[in-house]
């Protein structure tokens, strides 16, 4: 059953509309941000709100930061891809329904699933056409999102999902000491091997990134 009326096809129209889409992206990121916080309450009216939004194709006011990590070309990457369109679908209609349910703590770990799924899917969409210095902004973009993934994460305790990003983000890095030094670290996550000092220097790592993050200092990664 569709708790925000958002079926793949109607996610598909919300990319292809600058505006939809903004306002799609912004009323997510305040729903990432509230179940940051652990506000129930405004999670639950903060996806009221997304539903009815999305449904109505209002536009948006203005631009948002990216608590989720999911942007708008993102967005455009999960509606072309069917696989990810559908698995996106499914997990934000879960998360309404555990929203609706009072359950915050899988309610958060829906969001983190729908970062997931956002991230896996825009890549197989992109096209092989694509200019380099158009990959190159993309690359950025990537990475920021991957960033903000694994900071959401690390914010969260969910090891594994902190193990999957940072691999996710060696994986997309052309830094051959960046790329290293993420896959080093996303095998210690979830085996135990690490210890809270270099947990914390990762963490610290990405913070510092996350904070500012100019083409300059993503560029340490990509």
């Amino acid at each position: 059953m569709s708790t925000s009326g958002i079926t793949s096809s109607l996610l598909s129209e919300i990319a292809s509309s600058p505006s939809a889409a903004n306002q799609f992206v912004t009323d997510l990121n305040r729903l990432a941000k509230d179940l940051q916080s652990d506000n129930l309450s405004a999670a639950r009216q903060d996806y009221v709100t997304l539903s009815q939004d999305a449904l109505d194709g209002a536009t948006s006011s203005g631009a948002t930061t990216s608590t989720s990590g999911i942007t708008t070309t993102l967005l455009s990457g999960i509606a072309s891809s069917s696989s990810g369109s559908s698995s996106f679908v499914s997990e934000l209609n879960q998360l309404g329904s555990d929203l609706s349910n009072g359950d915050l703590s899988s309610a958060q770990g829906d969001m983190l699933s729908l970062d997931s799924t956002a991230l896996n899917a825009a890549p197989s969409s992109s096209t092989t056409a694509a200019s380099s210095a158009s990959s190159s902004k993309s690359n950025l973009a990537e990475i920021a999102a991957l960033i903000k993934a694994t900071i959401q994460a690390m914010a969260a305790g969910d090891d594994s999902a902190i193990g999957t990003d940072l691999s996710h983000l060696a994986s997309v890095s052309t830094s051959p000491g960046g790329a290293s030094y993420l896959q080093s670290a996303s095998q210690s996550y979830g085996s135990g091997s690490s210890n809270s000092s270099s947990q914390g220097s990762t963490s610290q790592l990405l913070q510092s990134l996350n904070t500012d993050n100019s083409s300059s200092s993503l560029n340490v990664l990509a």
